[in-house]
């Protein structure tokens, strides 16, 4: 046994001050990464800061060409947003494919971009819809944001409050999931722009955690459409590998993935 101390933050201000004073502290918004990697010892933390009562990182609006979710917005609020889903759908989709209900329900947004756990959804949405992430001190692109596995560009004690994503023209999202553990083996977020651009973020398959496919951007900017895939396939050497499957497997994967991502644009609906 050891000693854990549990604190509820009633706003941002407050949060960074119970960090501050805690020798070793954590914040904790649904906990799914944080309190697995405790109960196997895998961290230790002598107070956890609660960020669940900070009513400044709910909401979710929609202005101009982006559309902003708190970071304390949890997958279901974001999977049943009629604002989400009028603006991008595959988000909508893609928050409501995460894990089962009790989990939709307590995992929040900034929860998973602040964690990158190799396997979350959201890190490819990030990338594929160019969002900016909004921290209590700072705002930080997508592309300099995710740094490595389990790995971001936070400072200590920083706080994501809330996400900016760029509405594209269109969207897709579709993963193949682990059938134990239900976390996406490969899954593929397709976006293209309302100026031309075509982004493609793969999460759950590299070595190094959530990436762009560069060469599937390329092909798709001449030509938005699964045949313009054909024959293209990332290199295995980037891709993990595991008792589930290979780096082989999961770079045939990465493809087949974002042939059916392509499949879904502009669906609410999830493809796994």
């Amino acid at each position: 046994m050891y000693s854990l101390s549990y604190r509820r933050a009633s706003s941002v201000e407050e949060a960074r001050r119970l960090f501050k004073e805690a020798s070793d502290a954590a914040y904790l918004a649904g906990g799914h990464t944080l309190l697995p990697a405790m109960k196997q010892r895998l961290a230790a933390h002598d107070v956890l800061v609660d960020l669940g009562a900070i009513a400044d990182m709910k909401g979710i609006g929609v202005s101009g060409d982006g559309l902003t979710i708190g970071g304390g917005v949890t997958h279901a609020e974001v999977a049943g947003s009629q604002e989400v889903k009028g603006a991008i759908p595959s988000l909508a989709a893609l928050a409501g494919s995460i894990g089962d209900a009790q989990v939709r329900h307590r995992g929040t947004l900034g929860g998973s971009i602040a964690n990158n756990d190799p396997a979350a959804d959201y890190p490819a949405a990030a990338l594929a819809l160019a969002a900016t992430i909004r921290t209590d001190g700072r705002e930080i692109a997508a592309d300099d944001f995710f740094t490595a596995l389990y790995e971001t560009a936070l400072e200590e004690g920083e706080i994501v409050t809330g996400v900016s994503f760029r509405i594209p023209e269109t969207a897709g999202y579709a993963k193949f999931r682990n059938p134990a553990s239900r976390y996406p083996m490969a899954g593929v977020f397709v976006a293209r722009h309302k100026d031309g651009t075509v982004r493609v973020a793969v999460t759950g398959a590299g070595n190094e955690g959530v990436f762009r496919w560069s060469e599937a951007e390329q092909a798709l900017s001449g030509n938005f459409a699964a045949e313009a895939l054909a024959g293209l396939s990332v290199d295995p050497d980037m891709m993990m590998g595991d008792i589930h499957g290979s780096p082989e497997y999961r770079a045939n994967l990465v493809a087949v993935m974002a042939r059916r991502a392509l499949g879904s644009l502009g669906s609410a609906e999830a493809i796994i």
